[in-house]
């Protein structure tokens, strides 16, 4: 896979790269498990985030109780400490084709890209339990960093901009943890790196996807709403952070 080319659109979109003094701090070894850890809520997260779309702008109320099950055995173990990692692979899967809404009529593009974004987050949310487990790191349900919340608090409150400013948050938490997925791709162990460059493309496709939705259902320019979640989300990388977690700011 060309790494560069993959990571062109990303870099250019993004105003800074993560600070060095994250990665540095990333490499010590009693960082790991907070690492995995969160990347493993932020994998849950991210297809939670894709649900709570789906439910609201795209699906019926058949749709939406099919999600609802498709999600449950990983929140259960999530949030509820219910199942390991055995059940997780025979969980139940997404069991029917979702129908658009005919009252939507973009219904149909955000199935098309949150299922897929949603069976892919699912799939990494095992793979870094997997990972934890082989190296005997209990999972622990520590608490949300700053970065998410920062951008989503300041989306809008009507619609459809809250929607539309939804969906660039989402391109920038996906380009970010493309970013920062190949930043520590180059510094830690072998196993590590290869499976941190194995998540590249889906994340930046994501990121692509998100992009794609919130300018298809705009009905203005939303180039200066992208500019403006950007330079937040720049300050809350940039910015000391006392919290280290996957996608948090400068280390204090």
């Amino acid at each position: 896979m060309n790494y560069s080319e993959l990571l062109a659109p990303i870099h250019q979109f993004l105003l800074c790269p993560t600070p060095q003094a994250w990665i540095k701090k990333a490499q010590q070894p009693e960082q790991l498990a907070v690492l995995l850890q969160d990347h493993l809520l932020c994998e849950l997260k991210a297809a939670q985030t894709a649900m709570l779309l789906l439910r609201k702008y795209a699906v019926d109320k058949a749709g939406s109780m099919a999600l609802l099950e498709w999600l449950k055995p990983f929140e259960d173990f999530a949030y509820r400490f219910i199942g390991d990692a055995a059940s997780l692979r025979n969980s139940v899967k997404l069991s029917r084709d979702l129908a658009g809404r005919p009252d939507v009529p973009y219904s149909d593009d955000i199935i098309g890209k949150m299922v897929l974004l949603i069976r892919e987050e699912l799939h990494h949310f095992y793979q870094v339990l997997e990972i934890m487990q082989a190296r005997d790191i209990p999972y622990r349900n520590i608490s949300a960093g700053r970065y998410a919340k920062g951008l989503i608090s300041a989306c809008k409150t009507h619609e459809p901009q809250i929607l539309v400013d939804k969906l660039i948050c989402g391109a920038l938490i996906e380009a970010r943890s493309c970013e920062r997925f190949a930043a520590l791709a180059d510094v830690v162990d072998t196993e590590l790196s290869q499976f941190y460059l194995s998540l590249l493309r889906s994340e930046a496709r994501h990121f692509d996807d998100y992009l794609t939705l919130a300018r298809q259902i705009s009905k203005t320019d939303i180039t200066p709403r992208i500019q403006h979640f950007l330079r937040l989300e720049a300050d809350l990388i940039q910015s000391p952070d006392q919290d280290f977690k996957f996608h948090s700011g400068l280390p204090v």
